[in-house]
């Protein structure tokens, strides 16, 4: 809440400066405002801090790192490509950059600061150009250094492989189970292959598993396998096995009628190429991303007339039958409708992909709620009754009278997806999921994690980011060691002092001289002396890493460094409705290397120092200087001499970045 303007006036006396006063309406002349300027005990400081970028990413990449390497800011050491040091960097935490970059919805983005200039950066775009270069060069990892420990990881899915991969990397062997012919699982099974290629997905994989993880697949747990035995196989076993069961509308008759199937299933049945046709009128009742997955799909297989009993969806989907090729030459377009409960503004997909779906001719209707599937004679359902809803009190309202029927010959529901635990019922709750704390841990029983889907369903990047919190807590479980307290913003990030060992750079070990509860005054590697000779062995003292506890907002920039500029974007092969017909191509195209450049250089690096030179051009009493070239690296481009600052705050003024603050003498 604001502070009443009276009560400002009372808590101004304890204040030591004030930059305006009362009155005040002129700027002074720059002259009077420098030289007059030393009316502060403050001196600044360099504070990292986590971009909103990476702090709303639930992979937790260290985005405005890899977006720094690919403008040229932040160099590689050696003779490393700067397009293989950005991948080494971005799969850190994610070692998907090429699917994530085409289908993950960009939360990212959202959060981006540079929304407050005119646009964000397109992330997603250059991800995909790093993860696209990586599979081009048939780049790979490397395990770490065996430990002789063997974890068990059930589900093949992204949290299982992105389990796998940071196990991987920590020495430990690594075994994976799935009861599919195929790994993937949601990214497979789940997406369809126009929006996640299956070269490119399958050479992610395949990349892992080339790590030295074995895979066990068409094996499930519970049957093939009994938990026992995974105990007595491995030291570690971490569930990933997602949530592969949709649920069924909550309305009366939706559980008797054949033709009301969940999304997961029908998307599954497409994408293992069992079903290839629909037939009359496919309604979709959801919101999100898999909703439109369904309706777009049905647009693009289109619809049989007077189709086979033996060839109606919901029996090629139950894997009764399969369609007959010579049948879907027969095929015309489907007759799709979408329905939501939140109003199509609201609803959870992403915007473009509304849009998308709505180009390729899916009627899409939102603030309305099924209300019962009305049955027909055969067991099938021929109609889907809905209600309005008014959302003018704030919350949804059925309006009164409001009913009608939408005749169809399909529904699906993509409304929720719950787990299939059949053989694993010991470890499951009420809504048909998995329970664990904040480190992935099962409280129920010691050595068992589970991460992903199954403990609560949500996108992929999530996922893949629990994967490797999971890791982490699975490493310390098999070390013998406590569990580490989260960091606050719990991400990947720019380590400073793995930065100066990497350029060999690496300080000596600083041992305060005095009080060791007083910092010395600028004794540490910070530059040259005025003879030119290095000063100090050990890393400067002004330098704050903030970046594990704060997120830097827009208003601690300078935003008027920075110019309009418009986002260099991705070419898109969408569809209209007079195309979709039989259109399965990718509908991303990802950037050349010089507008992936271009775009990563809209990047304002918040939180961290991209070398603009303002600070040392505006400091009026040469205290700012470039830190010489031998002894320089990304996060040490300058240093304060302490001895000219006067403490006038222009630096921090003019800092695009928020990387300057007046903090010294605190």
């Amino acid at each position: 809440m604001a502070t009443p303007a009276d009560k400002m006036k009372d808590s101004a006396k304890g204040l030591t400066f004030r930059k305006f006063k009362d009155g005040d309406h002129k700027h002074r002349p720059w002259q009077e405002e420098i030289f007059k300027g030393d009316h502060t005990h403050k001196c600044p400081t360099y504070v990292h801090k986590t971009p909103p970028c990476q702090g709303s990413c639930p992979s937790g990449e260290d985005i405005r790192g890899w977006l720094n390497i690919v403008r040229g800011i932040e160099k590689p050491s050696g003779d490393t490509p700067w397009q293989e040091y950005a991948f080494r960097r971005s799969t850190d935490a994610n070692p998907f950059p090429s699917v994530m970059g085409r289908v993950c919805p960009a939360p990212c983005e959202d959060g981006c600061n540079r929304n407050e200039v005119e646009d964000h950066v397109g992330i997603n775009s250059i991800e995909q150009f790093i993860g696209d270069y990586a599979l081009s060069q048939k780049l790979t990892f490397e395990a770490g250094k065996e430990t002789g420990k063997k974890v068990a990881v059930v589900g093949a899915g992204p949290a299982g492989l992105a389990a796998a991969y940071q196990l991987r990397r920590k020495g430990h062997a690594v075994t994976i189970f799935d009861d599919h012919p195929e790994m993937g699982g949601m990214m497979r099974y789940g997406i369809p292959g126009y929006r996640t290629p299956r070269d490119v997905l399958d050479g992610e994989m395949d990349r892992i598993i080339a790590m030295g993880v074995e895979k066990r697949m068409n094996t499930r747990i519970g049957k093939d396998v009994s938990v026992e035995q995974l105990e007595k196989e491995f030291d570690a076993v971490l569930f990933a096995i997602g949530a592969q069961s949709g649920r069924g509308l909550p309305v009366p008759n939706a559980d008797k009628a054949t033709n009301c199937i969940s999304g997961v299933a029908f998307l599954s049945a497409f994408n293992e190429g069992r079903l290839k046709a629909v037939s009359g009128k496919v309604v979709v009742v959801g919101g999100g991303d898999t909703s439109i997955d369904v309706a777009s799909v049905a647009r693009r297989l289109g619809k049989i007339e007077n189709i086979n009993e033996k060839d109606r969806p919901e029996n090629i989907v139950l894997g009764h039958t399969a369609h007959d090729v010579i049948d879907i030459a027969k095929r015309q377009g489907a007759d799709v409708l979408l329905m939501s409960r939140q109003p199509i503004e609201n609803m959870n997909a992403a915007k473009h992909e509304i849009d998308d779906a709505t180009r390729e001719g899916v009627e899409i209707k939102g603030s309305l709620t099924p209300v019962e599937v009305i049955m027909g004679d055969n067991g099938r359902a021929k109609a889907l009754r809905v209600a309005k809803l008014d959302y003018s009190s704030g919350k949804p309202e059925v309006v009164a009278g409001s009913e009608f029927d939408i005749e169809c010959d399909l529904i699906v529901a993509a409304i929720g997806q719950t787990g299939n635990l059949q053989g694993l019922e010991q470890f499951g709750n009420d809504r048909g999921l998995m329970e664990a704390d904040k480190h992935f841990q099962m409280t129920s029983r010691p050595g068992f994690f589970a991460c992903g889907d199954i403990i609560r369903p949500h996108l992929l990047t999530t996922v893949i980011g629990q994967a490797s919190v999971a890791a982490e807590s699975i490493d310390h479980y098999l070390k013998h060691e406590e569990m580490v307290k989260r960091p606050k913003v719990d991400v990947h990030h720019f380590n400073l002092l793995e930065k100066l060992r990497e350029t060999n750079l690496e300080p000596e070990s600083f041992k305060p001289e005095g009080d060791e509860k007083v910092r010395g005054i600028d004794r540490g590697l910070r530059g040259t002396s005025e003879q030119g000779k290095a000063v100090g062995g050990y890393a400067i003292h002004n330098y704050e890493d903030r970046s594990a506890a704060e997120i830097i907002p827009s208003t601690e920039l300078f935003l008027g460094h920075f110019q309009y500029e418009e986002r260099h974007r991705r070419s898109e092969s969408v569809p209209d409705a007079n195309e979709v017909l039989g259109h399965f191509e990718e509908r991303m195209k990802g950037l050349s290397e010089d507008d992936a450049k271009a775009e990563a250089e809209r990047c304002m690096s918040c939180g961290m120092c991209f070398e603009c030179d303002n600070c040392v051009i505006y400091c009026p009493q040469d205290a700012v200087h470039r830190t010489p070239k031998n002894e320089s690296t990304m996060g040490r481009y300058v240093y304060t001499d302490y001895n000219r600052c006067i403490g006038c705050h222009i630096c921090a003024d003019v800092c695009p970045t928020g990387y300057i603050k007046m903090g010294m003498g605190e």
